[in-house]
């Protein structure tokens, strides 16, 4: 997809912003009309936008109460239809998906507080990952894919274990002066 700098999006403090990784991540997804996405970790609605703008069928969960809401209305904003729901990952989710998107906290970091929900993945920074892994199997149509943002501080090892039973492709890669995000799909 391409990334629409001159969308709409308002920020709200204790939401995760657009950033590097929302725009690689913006940038790496392939959307098909028609296409049933769930973002997982919506922060302001920018990758659901830009799905919904693609044609998808967008369905937009949050843990923070404060990101529901500035993703209904930066959805509102820029005229796009989104369903909307908190939800701590699946939690709160029915049906099921062709695709799951998660731009998922992957900082190595057992950090505190609302905000730090959006980069905290715990100690080896693959908790978020693991546990979507461990559950998206239910939410995924036939051939369905989980499309997530990956860090080079994470641990490696712990990684490379974790997807080893899976089909992995990298879609997007962005080096950084401290570390490198790819962007990978994975087909459980």
């Amino acid at each position: 997809m391409i990334y629409h700098p001159e969308l709409i999006i308002e920020e709200e403090e204790n939401v995760y912003p657009p950033l590097e990784d929302s725009i690689l991540l913006i940038e790496s997804l392939d959307i098909k009309k028609g296409e049933r996405i769930i973002e997982i970790g919506c922060g302001s609605g920018v990758v659901s936008i830009h799905c919904a703008i693609n044609g998808g069928i967008v369905t937009s969960v949050d843990i923070n109460l404060l990101a529901v809401r500035c993703t209904r209305r930066n959805a509102w904003l820029n005229g796009v239809d989104i369903n909307v729901y908190w939800s701590n990952l699946f939690e709160n989710v029915y049906g099921v998906f062709d695709t799951i998107v998660f731009n998922l906290p992957y900082l190595p970091v057992d950090d505190e507080g609302e905000l730090a929900k959006a980069w905290s993945g715990g100690k080896d920074g693959i908790d978020s990952l693991s546990n979507l892994m461990s559950e998206c199997s239910k939410y995924l149509d036939s051939g369905g894919r989980v499309v997530v943002v990956v860090s080079s501080l994470m641990n490696q090892e712990k990684l490379i274990s974790l997807l080893s039973k899976y089909k992995v492709r990298k879609k997007g890669e962005l080096p950084l002066f401290f570390e490198r995000l790819e962007v990978l799909e994975i087909i459980p």
